[in-house]
């Protein structure tokens, strides 16, 4: 039985010695979360930990996980892996990214990915939308009295300003907030 495209480069996996180790990329990215099959997640986390990937980012590439379906695959995969070697990459196609990375930040999680205004895609998805929008996390880290470092005003005129260059609207609730007020 042939496995599905999404697993094929997972089963690819295989165990290297330590002379090839200098020729791995130390981070690394899944791109699967939410329903699967069995522990991919866990198992695949452990193996590439195993192997000298010292960050592993979780991705919900399609966006449509549920911060209860972060909750409980990071559960997991953290019994696999130390926590400080966790990133998470959530896109928005169900209006969930910013809440399965606060889920993921509030489990310990501190390596996040976004974009600015929301870009980005999955060129296997269609349909699906971008990832969690920048203004949007800097805006939420800043409520709850995380400093970023990030001028959300400059973050907002980056956003408006690529926005433009490519003629798409953004992805941020923050930016499409602070253009009507």
């Amino acid at each position: 039985k042939a496995l599905p495209r999404r697993l094929v480069g997972l089963a690819s996996l295989r165990a290297v010695s330590t002379s090839s180790m200098g020729t791995l990329p130390k981070r690394v990215k899944i791109v699967e979360v939410g329903p699967r099959d069995g522990l991919q997640n866990e198992k695949v986390t452990k193996k590439l930990y195993s192997m000298g990937c010292y960050e592993i980012s979780l991705g919900d590439t399609i966006g449509v996980g549920t911060p209860g379906i972060m909750k409980d695959m990071l559960s997991a995969v953290m019994q696999e892996v130390p926590l400080a070697a966790l990133a998470v990459h959530c896109h928005d196609t169900y209006g969930q990214a910013l809440a399965n990375t606060l889920m993921a930040l509030q489990m310990g999680v501190s390596v996040v990915d976004s974009s600015v205004a929301g870009l980005g895609g999955c060129p296997y998805a269609q349909g699906a939308s971008g990832n969690l929008a920048t203004e949007d996390l800097v805006y939420m880290l800043e409520g709850l009295g995380i400093h970023t470092g990030v001028n959300l005003q400059k973050l907002l005129e980056a956003g408006n300003f690529i926005c433009q260059a490519l003629n798409r609207k953004t992805s941020s609730k923050v930016a499409q907030a602070t253009c009507k007020l």
